[in-house]
């Protein structure tokens, strides 16, 4: 492959670290306040929810499925642990393993669901987003306040002067670069994403490769849920909405594909951080609340069309590699023919 094709590639695959770089450099001449270091910390601060429903869904997305149940599982997996705790007595630590537990089991409903009963994801998904949103609003009429150090330490510990959560959340993204770039078992993914029937003829098991990925998505959106009730020291029926069409925009960005088969945490990070900057920029900027939500209902379509627009550039640069290799390979044979006859 020609040394132009491959850097043509490697910027479409990591096209969102080029419009995070070009957005910084602008608003940290343009923006007030917006370069300094506190303002940096409060970007990744404010972007640690979103980040782990970004990189949930962007997971589900590589095997080539959806989940719009994320933030509502974001406030029904903290929001029935903590109703729990208080009517059983359960400590702190007990609560936050609670917590996960019920992220982990609405993952794994859903992954069966879709893998096993061959439901729609999209469907399936969005009914399980509708039943939770409803519990939650019937069980968690009021926010359930002062909730135990413990419990809230993801969402509003600090060391030194950085919280807890930005380190936590570069590190959960750090360990799965490294899982879905090293192992075998991350590489299942995006296999079972770009061709599901080559796989599980190639011999991967594709259902347990799907039902897990719903799994972590599950996982991420409960700890997303510790950080949000922790930053707000308060368990509310509110939490996570509207957060997840945001998930979409930052998966697409970060190099996901509605296709399947794409995607790196690495990626995904530089989507979300893009978002955050975004969203940090304008309220510096002081632009009116109602367009700061349309900006973000903008953001989801510049994403899709993105997705479409990266998908066939990619398609028409390999195809054109190809053709370059197969005249290649057809002057090479013309040429050697005289001499091989």
């Amino acid at each position: 492959m020609r040394l132009r094709t491959k850097i043509q590639l490697t910027l479409l695959d990591n096209l969102v670290w080029v419009l995070l770089a070009v957005f910084f450099l602008v608003n940290a001449i343009f923006t007030p306040n917006f370069f300094t270091g506190k303002n940096q910390l409060n970007i990744l601060y404010q972007s640690a929810t979103l980040g782990l429903l970004v990189l949930g869904q962007g997971i589900v997305m590589m095997v080539g499925e959806l989940d719009l149940s994320m933030e509502a599982t974001l406030a029904f997996a903290p929001g029935v642990t903590i109703l729990a705790a208080r009517q059983l007595g359960l400590g702190p630590v007990v609560s936050i393993l609670l917590t996960l537990a019920v992220g982990l089991a609405i993952g794994w409903f859903n992954g069966f669901c879709v893998a096993k009963l061959q439901t729609n994801s999209f469907l399936l998904t969005m009914s399980t987003q509708i039943v939770m949103r409803g519990l939650v609003l019937f069980l968690v009429p009021f926010s359930l306040a002062g909730l135990d150090s413990v419990y809230t330490f993801l969402g509003r510990g600090r060391v030194g002067t950085i919280q807890v959560a930005i380190p936590a959340l570069l590190v959960i993204y750090l360990i799965f670069e490294f899982i879905f770039r090293k192992t075998i078992f991350g590489r299942r993914f995006t296999l079972t994403g770009g061709n599901r029937r080559a796989s599980y003829i190639s011999g991967i098991n594709t259902d347990r490769v799907m039902i897990m990925a719903f799994v972590l998505a599950g996982l991420l959106s409960a700890l997303a849920g510790l950080i949000t009730a922790g930053r707000q020291n308060a368990v509310s029926n509110s939490m996570g909405e509207n957060m997840v069409m945001m998930a979409f925009a930052g998966a697409i960005l970060g190099g996901c594909s509605f296709n399947g088969g794409m995607g790196k945490p690495i990626g995904m990070l530089g989507g979300t951080l893009l978002l955050g900057m975004i969203d940090n920029a304008l309220t510096l900027n002081g632009v009116d609340v109602n367009l700061v939500s349309a900006t973000k209902g903008a953001l989801i379509f510049v994403a899709i069309l993105l997705d479409r627009v990266r998908f066939k550039l990619t398609a028409r640069i390999m195809h054109q590699e190809n053709m370059r290799k197969l005249l290649a390979a057809q002057e090479a044979q013309l040429s050697n023919g005289p001499d091989a006859a």
